[in-house]
């Protein structure tokens, strides 16, 4: 459920079902399987007119197939087909031998009228490690100005499907509305660039038996991977029941974002919850006054659960700090300007390893590539690997913070979250974040699904305001944390029962 799957284990699985099947039988289950949902796309306009872009591999030949099945169920097609130099194979030879005997039409490049119901793309499938040139990319261009319904035949042309992100860094790629991808879904479809290129993704099998797949050890976040952590409140409980939290940060001028945090924190359930300002900050919160204001110096850190980093700032008093935190036994959270600190600091760097308590990394991707040494291009270029290797290299779960957030833990999973939009590209959402990661970890959540579950109800909770008409362009961080509370709520009464037993 929600596995996705790299294209070398995707290779090899083609290869193993390949070769138990007729010639050319994968290519012709990938044609019947498209042909089927461009018709659903069509809905009640079968008769108009579709546009089937076919390159020059095996993605070309799947087109192919889509274009002959649609002309024979009466579809009017026009194919755009881009020939391979040399001889086909034997499958592209069949598939092109098809639609010529169909009632397609080709044309050398794509008509000036335009008029389409739909587009098929099918120039480049997963094979694809350069960035699209010449005639193709002209069509990709055309396509994207179509503004119609566009199905990209199992990655949209350009797009690697490892990483999400367009292949090249002055390359392009099919903006699709939806993705039919085959045999098995793809981390690329739903991270980076992907969300943007790839629109909804349908996965269509081709009869290939589950046991070809390898156990995937990449998913999608979905709220099965985390449900059985959501526990029912006892009436027999009290404030000290549900954790403390203390949020270290809030330098002169940023209040505001360890505040943020502390209020998702108090919103998500924490017991008590502490902002541990860095310098004179608030005496009090005048929205939230049930938090409590102290001193980063002085604050005794041990038994909170420890949020360190919303507009922390560079002081040596916030080094300082950074360092008691990181030396202590609690739970932890580094977002933020604690990132940037450890990364400058092998010091830091070696206290966040010795670490023995869970520790979370909340990094944006410039934050993670001062982690790394490299680039935030380097980063985004493969994300999953990026949050993977910093996991690796601090043994903690880390959260790369982006549209397709990668939650990536020590032992080599990750997932990659569906939920969320473009209203949480606006400032303190990330600090709010922090704080429900917090807020779970000091609720006694094992780190991993603290990490899982927080991800996933940070974004609903945007999503569910943009669906209420908030946003997503203005949704503000402060919006979220009421949002965050519904979330949580709905999912704890949803909680499923386990072997059938009453719910504790």
């Amino acid at each position: 459920m929600g596995a996705l799957y790299s294209v070398a284990e995707i290779r090899q699985a083609e290869q193993a079902a390949a070769a138990k099947l007729p010639a050319g039988a994968l290519m012709q289950r990938a044609g019947q399987a498209a042909a089927r949902i461009a018709v659903e796309l069509l809905g009640d306009a079968p008769a108009r007119p579709v546009l089937v872009l076919a390159g020059p591999g095996n993605n070309g030949c799947d087109a192919l197939e889509v274009a002959a099945n649609l002309a024979q169920a009466g579809v009017d097609v026009t194919i755009v087909h881009i020939a391979c130099e040399g001889e086909p194979s034997a499958e592209t030879a069949h598939a092109l031998a098809r639609a010529r005997a169909s009632t397609a039409a080709f044309a050398d490049a794509v008509p000036d009228h335009g008029q389409w119901s739909l587009v098929v793309d099918g120039l480049f499938g997963i094979g694809l490690a350069r960035p699209v040139q010449g005639s193709a990319r002209s069509m990709i261009e055309t396509v994207n100005a179509f503004g119609g319904a566009v199905l990209a035949l199992d990655v949209p042309s350009g797009l690697d499907a490892d990483s999400g992100a367009v292949i090249g860094p002055d390359g392009v790629a099919v903006r699709a509305t939806h993705t039919v991808t085959f045999i098995g879904d793809k981390p690329g479809l739903h991270t980076c660039a992907g969300r943007d290129y790839a629109g909804e993704v349908l996965v269509a099998r081709l009869g290939i038996d589950e046991t070809m797949l390898p156990g995937a050890s990449i998913h999608l976040n979905e709220p099965h991977m985390f449900e059985f952590a959501f526990v029912p409140r006892q009436h027999d409980s009290h404030k000290g029941s549900y954790g403390d939290v203390a949020v270290a940060g809030g330098a002169h001028g940023m209040a505001g974002a360890p505040i943020l945090a502390a209020r998702a924190a108090l919103f998500s359930g924490a017991g008590r919850v502490y902002v541990a300002s860095i310098d004179h900050g608030p005496a009090y919160d005048n929205v939230q006054p049930e938090l409590m204001f102290r001193d980063a110096a002085t604050h005794n850190f041990a038994g909170n659960t420890v949020i360190a980093g919303p507009g922390m700032g560079d002081s040596a008093d916030a080094i300082r700090v950074l360092a008691k935190v990181l030396d202590g036994e609690s739970p932890l959270v580094l977002d933020a300007d604690a990132i940037n600190l450890i990364a400058a600091s092998p010091d830091l760097q070696a206290r966040l390893s010795a670490r023995h308590a869970p520790s979370i990394l909340t990094p944006h991707p410039l934050e993670a590539a001062r982690l790394l040494g490299v680039t935030a291009g380097v980063v985004q270029g493969d994300r999953l690997e990026a949050a993977r290797e910093i996991a690796a290299r601090f043994a903690a779960y880390v959260v790369l913070k982006g549209s397709g957030t990668i939650i990536a833990m020590p032992d080599g999973e990750a997932a990659i979250n569906p939920t969320g939009n473009p209203g949480l590209a606006s400032a303190g959402t990330g600090d709010v974040l922090a704080g429900l990661c917090g807020s779970l970890l000091a609720q006694g959540w094992p780190a991993r699904d603290a990490a899982l579950a927080a991800v996933w109800m940070h974004g609903e909770a945007a999503d569910r305001l943009v669906a209420g008409g908030i946003g997503p362009i203005g949704l503000t961080a402060g919006e979220l944390p009421a949002a965050i509370r519904t979330v949580l709520n709905q999912m704890v009464a949803q909680r499923p029962k386990r072997g059938g037993q009453p719910q504790s």
